[in-house]
């Protein structure tokens, strides 16, 4: 299929030999960068891959929604989100902007 994603053992075999590192060596840099990602937005509520995007810890607001099987109002509570928001670098790189005429 030519449209699979990258597993994690792909990624961890890429990184250790574009950085010729070890396989082990690669695994554990995604995992401490994966818990520092975690940490920081626990502690800052941001963290930041620049060049790739960034973490962001979002408050949303309690609203009234819609059951949509009855239609029923309900009140959905506040509660803390996490979004990423990719660098716009990333993204001109990826989907190139279209050109004004």
């Amino acid at each position: 299929m030519a449209n699979q994603r990258m597993t994690q053992t792909q990624l961890v075999r890429s990184l250790a030999e574009s950085c010729e590192v070890s396989n082990v060596a690669a695994r554990g840099f995604l995992d401490s960068l994966a818990s520092l990602a975690v940490g920081e937005v626990k502690k800052n509520g941001l963290f930041v891959l620049p060049g790739i995007g960034r973490l962001v810890r979002v408050d949303r607001k309690a609203r009234t929604g819609r059951n949509p099987a009855t239609g029923e109002s309900i009140k959905i509570p506040a509660k803390k989100v996490v979004k990423f928001r990719v660098a716009k670098a990333a993204k001109d790189a990826i989907v190139p902007p279209k050109k004004a005429k």
